[in-house]
C-alpha cells in the first residue's frame, strides 16, 4: 500500500479468558493471517487476554510498529488499535451506561465498553482519529427502543466524540462491533450526529434487499453479513427467530466508518478519504481445523486519499438504502465515490424516538430499583428474624441451615442494596443527561424556547 490510500480491516476477536472456545488456535490463526497481510490499520475487538494481544503486537509489529491497547472497566475494554503510522495521541472514554452489575453472564458492565482512539501523523493527511468501538449487546434488533437503551446511550456519545474529532480538524476512520444493523437507530444516531460514511454502502451502492431466500455466501458477499452467519462454526444451531437473520443469512453488525474533518466540507484544498473497495474478511476456518477465526467475520475497506477535483460527479444513489429497502433518515448526502458533500444532522423524528425510549427506560429504572430496595428492606427483617430465631431452634442440627440461610439472605440484601441504590441511580442520572442533551440540540434544531421536563412525573 502506498500512503495515498488506506487499507483497514475491523476483527472482534472473541478472547475472553475461560469462556471463549479454542481461544489459543484461533488467536495464533489471527496473528499469523493478520502477519501475511498488506493493512495500514488494524482495529480489534474482544481482546481480553494482554497474552493474546501481545502475541498479535508481536506479528505485525514489521510492518505496523505503532499499537494500542485499551485499558477499560474490571478486565479490560477489549480493544486495541495497530498502525503503520506515529501515534501521536491516545485516549479511552467508557460509555456511561454498560448494562448492569448484577448481569454477570452479560459481561458488558464488568469489561467497561467503550470508545478507544488513537490520533495519528498521515503523511498526507496529517492528523487522523482513529476510533475502534465496541457497543453494549443486549436488546437484539426488534421489539421497542426502550430494549435497546444502553445501546442507544452509546450510539450518542460514540457520535459526540467522532464529531468533535472532526470539528478540531481531524479525519475521523472508525471502526468495530456496533451490535447494530445498518438500518437500527443507532447506527442512524452515529452516522447523521457525527456525519460519518459507511464503507460498506459507499462500495455497494444500490444493493436491493433480498427477494427470496439467498444463500449464505450471497449474504456475505452482497449485503455484508459478519455475525450469526451460518456458514460460522460458532454460530448457534438452533433455527434462528430474527426476521433479520433469517432474510439475510445473518447480521451486519461490523462496520467501518468515516469523515472528512469540517473543515474539509468547504476548503476544497483539503483532501478526502474516498472508499473503493470493502468486504467481508476472515470468513474462512483456521487452518488445519474446522472452527472459524471468532464468531464474527471481520470487515475491511481501502480507503483511497483523493482532492476534490477528483471526487467531484453526480450523484450515484443513496447508500443509506443498505440491507433493506427502508432509507434511513439522513441529510448527508454523497456522490458516487462515496465523498460526504454536506454535513448532516438527526431529523426531528429521529430525536423524538430516542427521547421516547429514554423517558420509557427512565420509568422502568425507578420502577426497577425501587422494587430492589424494597427487597433489600425485607432481607434485612428477615436476617434479623433469623438472627433471632436461631437463639430458640431446639435441635442444633438445625443451625447450619440457619447458617446458610443467613449468608444467602446477607448477600441478596446487599446486591439490592447496591443495583436499588448505587446503580439505580448511575444509570438515571446517565439518563437524565442524555434527555437534556437532546431536549436541548431538538430546541435548537426546531429554533423554538420549550419549557424544560418535568422528569418526577415519568
Amino acid at each position: 500500500m502506498t500512503d495515498t490510500q488506506i487499507k483497514v480491516v475491523s476483527l472482534n476477536c472473541w478472547g475472553l479468558k475461560y469462556v471463549s472456545k479454542d481461544r489459543h488456535e484461533r488467536i495464533a490463526a489471527i496473528a499469523a493471517s493478520l502477519a501475511r497481510s498488506d493493512y495500514d490499520i488494524i482495529a480489534l475487538q474482544e481482546i481480553w487476554v494482554e497474552a493474546d494481544y501481545e502475541h498479535i503486537r508481536q506479528s505485525v509489529a514489521a510492518r505496523l510498529p505503532h499499537a494500542k491497547l485499551f485499558h477499560s472497566g474490571a478486565l479490560g475494554a477489549g480493544l486495541a488499535i495497530l498502525t503503520k503510522w506515529p501515534i501521536i495521541a491516545t485516549s479511552i472514554t467508557p460509555y456511561s451506561l454498560n448494562g448492569e452489575p448484577i448481569d454477570a453472564f452479560g459481561g458488558d458492565w464488568f469489561v467497561g465498553k467503550g470508545a478507544g482512539s488513537v490520533t495519528i501523523l498521515h503523511p498526507i493527511l496529517a492528523q487522523v482519529q482513529v476510533f475502534v468501538t465496541h457497543l453494549y449487546a443486549k436488546g437484539g434488533e426488534e421489539g421497542p427502543e426502550y430494549n435497546r437503551t444502553h445501546r442507544l446511550v452509546n450510539a450518542w456519545e460514540f457520535a459526540k466524540l467522532a464529531k468533535t474529532a472532526a470539528e478540531l480538524g481531524r479525519h475521523v476512520i472508525a471502526m468495530g462491533d456496533f451490535n447494530s444493523i445498518p438500518t437500527s437507530l443507532p447506527m442512524t444516531i452515529i452516522r447523521d450526529h457525527a456525519g460519518l460514511n459507511d464503507a460498506w454502502a459507499a462500495s455497494h451502492p444500490h444493493t436491493p434487499p433480498p427477494a427470496a431466500m439467498i444463500s449464505p455466501i450471497e449474504g456475505i458477499v452482497n449485503y455484508g453479513v459478519t455475525a450469526d452467519s451460518p456458514l460460522n462454526s460458532y454460530r448457534d444451531s438452533k433455527p434462528s427467530g430474527s426476521r433479520i437473520v433469517r432474510q439475510y443469512q445473518g447480521k451486519r453488525l461490523d462496520y467501518v466508518l468515516y469523515r472528512p474533518p469540517v473543515m474539509g466540507l468547504s476548503n476544497t484544498n483539503i483532501p478526502h478519504l474516498v472508499c473503493t473497495h470493502s468486504e467481508v474478511v476472515f470468513t474462512e476456518t483456521i487452518p488445519g481445523n474446522s472452527c472459524s477465526f471468532s464468531d464474527h467475520f471481520g470487515v475491511e475497506a481501502i480507503l483511497q486519499i483523493r482532492s476534490s477535483s477528483e471526487t467531484s460527479g453526480n450523484l450515484d444513489g443513496d447508500p443509506h438504502l443498505i440491507n433493506d429497502s427502508t432509507p434511513m433518515e439522513s441529510t448527508t448526502s454523497l456522490d458516487g465515490s462515496g465523498l460526504e458533500k454536506t454535513p448532516a444532522n438527526l431529523t426531528s423524528n429521529t430525536i423524538s424516538t430516542m427521547l421516547l425510549a429514554l423517558t420509557t427506560s427512565y420509568r422502568r429504572s425507578q420502577n426497577r430499583s425501587h422494587k430492589e430496595l424494597v427487597t433489600f428492606a425485607l432481607s434485612i427483617l428477615l436476617l434479623l428474624g433469623l438472627i433471632g430465631g436461631s437463639f430458640w431452634v431446639p435441635v442444633s442440627a438445625l443451625n447450619p441451615i440457619f447458617v446458610l440461610l443467613t449468608v444467602f439472605i446477607s448477600w441478596l440484601a446487599t446486591t439490592m442494596l447496591y443495583e436499588g441504590f448505587i446503580f439505580g441511580n448511575w444509570e438515571l442520572k446517565a439518563l437524565l443527561n442524555v434527555i437534556e442533551e437532546l431536549e436541548l440540540y431538538q430546541k435548537q434544531l426546531d429554533g423554538q424556547t420549550r419549557t424544560p421536563s418535568n422528569y418526577s412525573r415519568w
